[in-house]
């Protein structure tokens, strides 16, 4: 049997979803194959979410994706990570289970790069914690 497919969304493809993409297929690899997206993604990943991957030993090479780039790729999980009232927030119109689960957005965090990364370890943090239980509901 093959790996399940996720899909990690949200606005700009450089921060939560690039992080949730890393760590799964970090930890979740040998099961899942993840992917990430966004509705307008930008030109990199943010090198503050990189960091905060590679604090916990993982390197991540990914890049911004548009959502468009897999409409027509299937995944057994889409997981949104946006907010709902975020206006830019990708909608899948793909097949699979569609997961609504939000972060805030560490890009938004005010502060000098060593404030900022409070807020990008506290994602990622959660993500750890989350993740699995995210993937259990396929």
């Amino acid at each position: 049997m093959g790996k399940s497919r996720v899909l990690f969304l949200c606005v700009g493809n450089t921060c939560r979803s690039q992080m949730a993409e890393a760590i799964v297929n970090e930890q979740f690899g040998d099961r899942w194959e993840a992917n990430s997206a966004g509705s307008r993604p930008e030109d990199a990943v943010n090198p503050l979410a990189v960091q905060a991957l590679e604090e916990i030993g993982i390197f991540h090479h990914g890049r911004p994706k548009s959502v468009n780039e897999f409409r027509l790729v299937p995944f057994d999980l889409v997981v949104i990570l946006c907010a709902s009232d975020d206006d830019q927030c990708p909608i899948w119109l793909g097949g699979g289970r569609v997961l609504h689960h939000p972060y805030p957005d560490p890009a938004h965090a005010p502060g000098t790069p060593e404030e900022k990364m409070i807020a990008y370890r506290s994602v990622r943090d959660r993500m750890l914690d989350e993740l699995p239980e995210i993937l259990a509901t396929k």
